[in-house]
């Protein structure tokens, strides 16, 4: 499926703010490792798309 630029930039700010949600309610005495490599990998994910959308908008 081909989306927009907008649609594009949309998903991500949508998902950027779901991370940052997650972060936010991370308690530092319950989070665990396999919370933070989850979030990680989260950040990989969205570094990967923003490079891919990135070679898209070019």
């Amino acid at each position: 499926m081909n989306y927009s630029k907008e649609n594009k930039l949309q998903t991500l700010q949508e998902r950027m703010e779901k991370l940052s949600d997650m972060l936010d309610s991370l308690d530092p005495e319950r989070t665990d490792v396999e919370d933070i490599d989850r979030l990680i990998s989260m950040l990989d994910d969205l570094e990967n798309q923003c490079r891919q959308y990135r070679r898209d908008f070019e």
